[in-house]
């Protein structure tokens, strides 16, 4: 009888943990995010800066780690062990450390990729709000590309995010678009995975420069930014497909005769950068290799190879052995040759506020 009622036990045990899991599955199944391929975004916010040829321009790109990711933290998908990377006290320290960046570089445009809106990861802050309310005299607009309701892994688990890419601009942006970029994920992993994309945002170039006025003259030809942040974690293929996407949707806007710049963390390093710069740290996460052949004449690609881009988060920095620490070079540029370039700088931060540096371009139109 013991062994009998020991035998029911297991079972009803199994089978309630067969019905959970079922019950997760269908739950997430139900409530994937499945944006369209392509999505008109809502612009926020008033800007009045004008450009027109010959203008100087400067803007930044830079991938905040969602506030959460400063010097203390490591992550479990890179090797470490952290899920949540840091108190509420410091995400809000990390993003506070971020604006102040942002201000006194004073960029005309700014790219932000992983920023949270409302996720368990980062306490649920609204970091968006955060930066717009911060940044009020510029517009913005949000793509998502991370929205689960739950992540049941690994343990405790990430739960609830809610995250994307940000554009901001000093100047008014029109026909600002998400594009879907190739998922690689496959069920049951893809509703809970990342939908990747790029933005797309229309900047007007005018003639002459000064305030816009219902008599200016405007060129027919935008100066268009992609923001995007590209896969990270999938087999190779992803990557290889996303790019691919990318440069058709970037020569389809040189073709029109616009001004073009794709800028973002492209979780892989440039072919024509050195790729001896960091070399690889062995067991660490490694980057792909973007191959601009894909992308044919007409491009510039830019990587500061002075100062890494990115730092690994296998271990917090703070207390490690920086000689043999693995950093990178995967946040840059890929601009059109219609445009001249100033100058390019990878801001040396220490990481302490982001697991990533801002990398700066400052550039005219031709």
């Amino acid at each position: 009888m013991v062994i009998k009622k020991v035998i029911k036990g297991i079972i009803i045990f199994i089978a309630a943990v067969l019905l959970l899991v079922t019950g997760l599955l269908v739950f997430l199944t139900v409530t994937e995010y499945k944006p369209a391929d392509v999505e008109p975004l809502k612009v926020k916010g008033t800007a009045d800066a004008t450009y027109s040829v010959g203008d100087s321009m400067t803007i930044m790109t830079w991938n905040i780690g969602y506030g959460a990711l400063g010097d203390n933290a490591d992550f479990f998908m890179d090797g470490g062990k952290m899920v949540k990377s840091a108190e509420e006290d410091r995400v809000m320290e990390n993003m506070d450390g971020i604006m102040q960046t942002i201000e006194q570089t004073k960029p005309d445009f700014f790219l932000i990729q992983e920023i949270d809106c409302d996720s368990s990861r980062s306490y649920h802050i609204d970091e968006l709000k955060m930066l717009r309310d911060r940044f009020k005299d510029y517009e913005s607009t949000f793509g998502i590309n991370y929205k689960t309701p739950f992540v049941p892994y690994p343990m405790p688990p990430l739960g609830k995010i809610v995250a994307g890419i940000a554009t901001f601009s000093d100047s008014h942006a029109e026909n600002v678009e998400r594009i879907q970029l190739p998922v690689p994920f496959k069920w049951p992993v893809r509703p809970v995975n990342l939908k990747r994309c790029v933005t797309e945002t229309h900047i007007p170039v005018y003639d002459p420069a000064g305030p816009r006025s219902e008599g200016q003259k405007r060129f027919d030809k935008d100066l268009v930014i992609f923001n995007l942040h590209l896969e990270a974690y999938d087999s190779g293929a992803g990557k290889i497909a996303q790019t691919k996407m990318l440069a058709k949707l970037l020569k389809e806007e040189r073709a029109k005769g616009n001004y073009v710049i794709a800028g973002g963390d492209f979780n892989q390093i440039f072919s024509s950068a050195d790729k001896n710069a960091y070399p690889p740290q062995p067991d660490k996460w490694l980057p792909g290799e973007l191959d601009e052949e894909q992308f044919g004449d007409g491009w510039v690609f830019l990587m500061d190879e002075k100062t890494p881009s990115c730092r690994s988060l296998d271990q917090p920095l703070v207390g490690a052995d920086l000689g043999s620490f693995q950093y990178y070079l995967i946040d840059g540029y890929i601009v059109s040759d219609n445009i001249q370039i100033d100058a390019l700088e990878t801001m040396d931060l220490g990481f302490v506020n982001a697991d990533h540096n801002p990398v700066v371009l400052q550039f005219t139109l031709q």
